[in-house]
Order: C-alpha cells, then sequence, then structure tokens
C-alpha cells in the first residue's frame, strides 16, 4: 500500500521562529522513522506568517545586527535561518509553503533521487503555473531563482534546505497588497533595484490567501507526483500534536501591525 501524502492549512498567521522548530521537529521524525520502517510521511504545509524578516546562511551576524535593531523596531521579528539565499520579508497576505520531502523516494517519473536543482526547478514552476492559470498572470524569465513579472518586480521567492535527502523551508507568493510595504523596507534576496508585486496588485482587485489553497496544493502534486490529501491532526501523533500546539499557539496571540511602524 501506498505511503499518503499530507498537507496542512493554518488558518491564522503563526510566528516564525515556532514554526521553523515545527519543520526541524518533523524532519527529525521523518529521519527516524525512514531508517525504522521507512513508513514517513511527505508533507506539505501552507501559511502565512506573523511579520517577520529572515536571514539566509549567506549572511554573518555582524553583517546583519544593524538591519535586526533597525527592522524590529518597525514591529517585526528577526529569524536567522539555515536556508539559500539572503535577507527577506514573510508576513500576513503572503502565502508561505513548505514541502518537506523526501527526495529519495522513488517517483512514476524517476526511481533515481530527485537532484536538488531538479526539485527548485519544480517549485519555481509550480509558483509559475499557479499564477498563471489560477490569475492570467505571466512570469518574466529571470536567471535568478524565485518568479519575476519584470527584469524588477518579483512576485515570489523560493529558498530550500535539504539534509540527508529531506527537504525543509520552500516558498512564498505575495496575494494581497499588505507585504509591499514591509518589501520596501529591504533590499530583499540581495537584489538592488528589484521591488515586489502581489497577485492583488497586478489584478486590481480584492484577493484572499485562502481562496490559493486548492490550487496551490493540486499543483504541488503534480509537479512533486504525490497525491497530498488534507492532514487529520488526530491521526498525526507527534506531528499532528505539534502542528495543533501551534495553531492553537498562534491563535492565542494578539494583532499584529499591517504596515512597519
Amino acid at each position: 500500500m501506498s505511503i499518503p501524502a499530507l498537507y496542512h492549512y493554518f488558518r491564522v498567521p503563526v510566528p516564525y521562529a515556532q514554526t521553523l522548530a515545527l519543520q526541524e521537529r518533523i524532519h527529525a521524525i521523518q529521519r527516524s522513522q525512514r531508517q525504522a520502517s521507512g513508513r514517513h510521511k511527505d508533507i506539505l504545509l501552507l501559511l502565512q506568517h506573523r511579520p517577520v524578516y529572515t536571514a539566509g546562511r549567506r549572511q554573518t551576524e555582524d553583517a546583519i545586527q544593524d538591519e535586526r535593531t533597525r527592522l524590529t523596531r518597525m514591529g517585526a521579528d528577526f529569524v536567522r535561518t539555515a536556508r539559500g539565499g539572503e535577507l527577506t520579508y514573510h508576513g500576513p497576505g503572503q502565502i508561505v509553503g513548505y514541502p518537506l520531502l523526501d527526495l529519495s523516494r522513488p517517483r512514476p517519473s524517476q526511481s533515481t533521487p530527485m537532484m536538488i536543482r531538479d526539485y527548485v526547478d519544480r517549485l519555481q514552476k509550480i509558483l509559475q503555473s499557479h499564477i498563471l492559470e489560477a490569475h492570467g498572470i505571466m512570469h518574466a524569465p529571470s536567471d535568478n531563482t524565485g518568479v519575476f513579472l519584470d527584469a524588477r518586480t518579483k512576485i515570489a521567492s523560493i529558498g530550500v534546505q535539504v539534509r540527508h535527502r529531506l527537504t525543509t523551508h520552500g516558498v512564498s507568493l505575495n496575494i494581497t497588497r499588505e507585504p509591499l510595504a514591509w518589501f520596501d523596507e529591504v533590499v530583499a534576496c540581495g537584489l538592488v533595484g528589484v521591488k515586489a508585486a502581489s497577485v492583488e496588485g497586478v489584478l486590481g482587485k480584492e484577493t484572499s490567501v485562502e481562496d490559493e489553497i486548492p490550487g496551490l496544493v493540486r499543483r504541488f502534486g503534480v509537479a512533486m507526483e504525490r497525491d497530498f490529501q488534507p492532514m487529520v491532526l488526530e491521526q498525526e501523533e507527534e506531528i499532528g500534536e505539534a502542528i495543533a500546539e501551534l495553531e492553537a499557539e498562534a491563535a492565542a496571540l494578539q494583532g499584529w501591525p499591517r504596515t512597519p511602524l
């Protein structure tokens, strides 16, 4: 019997540091289960974060200290991570996808492990196909990772980490206009002169993050050759319990600043 792939959408914006800890916990569980029985499940987490700036592994603490102080005064959190890429922003109005997958798992199209470059290419195609098929938005070719509308306008980002063939971190796509003022405060991903865009801004009409979920899940499934089914938290033991705890913590938090203070 095939091992199901599962997804979960967090309906309340969640704090970044705790979500990073959740990814690490799931990564450890997947690795342990793979060694014990090979019955570990691929998981896709879809969510919005509370306002946060994150730095990638290319940046040293000395290089980002001044930015950390400035940005946290604006009401955002600041977290260093081990993902690829440089400084970026996550927050409400932006859908974030964390595929927690085993790249060594056989798929219908290949019996050999998925290479990291192939994985990143598939993530990029998911985002490109989603904005085109769901919203009629064409992307522009770029030598940089992510999805661009033209040479100076970026609508989606990719930053991943792969350890022991298990993936963490992932993708983000700006849906509403809310993230844009926060992006204006930094040189996101080290791309000087590049501005952030959103689906809502391009279309000129109100959009909803929650409305994006079914299409994104479907496109993740096609690209990764997995049939993602909704996770029933009560059936997933430690992973389900950890997700439920994070959701409860997020729901208990007060609101967040809609624009930089």
